[in-house]
């Protein structure tokens, strides 16, 4: 006899659109606190550091031994460092390159310091123009830029680098390679914050990203991103044209 038993299905719900949204809602949120502190820096932080500069340059004039005027420019050369330091943090925190220049001008921005401060030299294969992109996805790809730049700066041990950008139809891929050597982990959590943090934000804006490294043989970091998020319009660039045949580049 057969049972009347019926199965209990799971009712459907949104669960994943709506973890999405609130992924991208935080990203949203983190991007306005790196704002904030920003600009606090900026205002407070770097405007009493130029002060104190010039107090100091003040001093050095007055200087009545030699003694002083050497301890004078030592701290003085302290201060510009500080500074300096100041100026690349607040310039990690706050995209404003990305914003007054746009993704590719930000991208050549970042590459063309590592190059300046790394001594590493860089290969740009980027398109001389792009097609408008949702902005989260865009502040999503230099961040990403950002960091992998980061992480091959302080642990690859590498010569030579690459950064790749390519748009088609409705995706955009982005590949930054170096012949460093390699990641010393192959655990995903083991890997540090940085990658994890690029990982988290690719996924939430519905992207996905892969890493292939061998010991001695470099790093390869993949993101593919949607240029548009579900439901949002592409901003609107002012001179933006369709996608153009890649160029490829040395950063100086």
């Amino acid at each position: 006899m057969p049972s009347k038993a019926r199965s209990k299905r799971r009712p459907r719900t949104a669960a994943a659109p709506e973890s999405a949204e609130i992924s991208r809602q935080l990203l949203k949120g983190e991007e306005e606190e790196r704002r904030r502190i920003s600009r606090e820096l900026h205002d407070e932080t770097g405007q009493a550091l130029m002060v104190l500069r010039f107090h100091l340059e003040m001093l050095s004039g007055d200087a009545r031994t030699e003694e002083q005027q050497a301890k004078v420019e030592e701290s003085l050369e302290v201060l510009d460092r500080t500074i300096e330091g100041l100026r690349r943090i607040i310039a990690r925190l706050s995209p404003r390159v990305l914003e007054e220049l746009g993704l590719l001008a930000a991208i050549r921005r970042q590459a063309q310091q590592l190059t300046h401060h790394a001594r590493i030299k860089a290969r740009l294969e980027l398109p001389e123009k792009i097609a408008p992109i949702d902005h989260d996805i865009e502040v999503a790809l230099y961040r990403s830029v950002q960091e992998a730049l980061h992480n091959i700066a302080k642990h690859s041990e590498a010569r030579n680098f690459a950064v790749r950008l390519h748009a088609s139809g409705a995706k955009v891929l982005l590949e930054i390679e170096d012949d460093g050597v390699g990641l010393l982990s192959t655990s995903p959590h083991q890997r540090g914050f940085g990658l994890t943090g690029m990982r988290e934000r690719t996924v939430a804006l519905g992207g996905s990203m892969t890493i292939h490294s061998r010991r001695g043989k470099g790093t390869v970091v993949r993101i593919a991103l949607p240029s548009t998020l579900a439901g949002a319009k592409p901003q609107a660039a002012a001179g933006a044209a369709p996608l153009r045949r890649a160029s490829s580049a040395r950063a100086s």
